[in-house]
C-alpha cells in the first residue's frame, strides 16, 4: 500500500508540473511587446523566410506564428522555443496565392500579444523563370559548368593522345616497310638470275648439238 501510493502521488506530482509548463506557454504575457518589423525575404514559388526585430530587455525563450491563406479559415502554427532566432523558413506555400503572417514572443510566463499583419503572395513559376537572366547564375550552375567544361577537356586530351599514338604507330610501320624493300628487290633480283641461267644453258646446249 505504501508504494502505490508513493507511485500514485508521483505521478499526480508529474501531471501538475506537465500542466503548468503548457498553460505558462499557451497563457498571455502582458510583459511581452509585439514584434517588430515583421518583414518577408526570400520570396519564392513555394516557400519564403519571416523576420522580426524584439524590443531590447523582453525576455524571449521562443517565438510562435501563425500562418493563413487570405480569405481561408485554416491556419497553420509554428512555435519554437528555447532558442534565440529572429526568423523563421516558411514551406509548402502553395504558388501564386496570398498569405497572411502574425508573429508572437514566448516567455516563460507565456506568449506575447501577436504583431501588426503582415501580407504577401508567393511568386508565379513563369516569373522565376523569366527573372534567372545570363547574369544571374547560381553557384551550382557554375560548378555544375565547369565540371563539364573539365569533363570535356579530359575527353579531348584523351582522343588527341590516341590519335598520336596511332599517327606514330603508323610511322613505325611505313619506316619498317621501307626499310624491308631494298632487302626484297634484292632478293627479287637473286631469284630472277638464278632462273634464267639454267634457260641459257640449255640454249647453249641446243645450239651446240645442232
Amino acid at each position: 500500500m505504501g508504494k502505490r501510493g508513493f507511485s500514485a502521488a508521483a505521478l499526480s506530482v508529474l501531471v501538475l508540473g506537465c500542466w503548468l509548463t503548457v498553460s505558462s506557454v499557451t497563457a498571455g504575457d502582458s510583459s511581452l511587446s509585439a514584434p517588430l518589423n515583421v518583414t518577408i525575404r526570400e520570396l519564392e514559388v513555394n516557400s519564403a523566410i519571416v523576420t522580426w526585430d524584439i524590443l531590447e530587455g523582453d525576455p524571449v525563450i521562443g517565438f510562435a506564428i501563425t500562418q493563413q491563406k487570405r480569405d481561408v479559415r485554416t491556419l497553420r502554427y509554428i512555435q519554437e522555443v528555447n532558442t534565440t532566432t529572429r526568423s523563421c523558413a516558411l514551406w509548402d506555400l502553395e504558388e501564386d496565392t496570398e498569405y497572411i503572417v502574425h508573429v508572437q514572443s514566448i516567455s516563460m510566463g507565456g506568449s506575447g500579444p501577436p504583431s501588426d499583419p503582415v501580407s504577401f503572395r508567393t511568386r508565379r513559376e513563369s516569373e522565376k523563370l523569366a527573372s534567372t537572366g545570363p547574369d544571374q547564375v547560381s553557384k551550382e550552375d557554375m560548378e555544375k559548368a565547369v565540371q563539364l567544361r573539365a569533363g570535356e577537356l579530359i575527353i579531348i586530351v584523351v582522343v588527341l593522345v590516341m590519335w598520336a599514338g596511332v599517327i606514330l604507330l603508323f610511322c613505325r610501320q611505313y619506316d619498317i616497310i621501307k626499310d624491308n624493300e631494298p632487302n626484297n628487290n634484292k632478293d627479287k633480283a637473286k631469284t630472277s638470275s638464278e632462273c634464267s641461267t639454267p634457260e641459257h644453258q640449255q640454249g647453249g646446249l641446243l645450239r651446240s648439238n645442232v
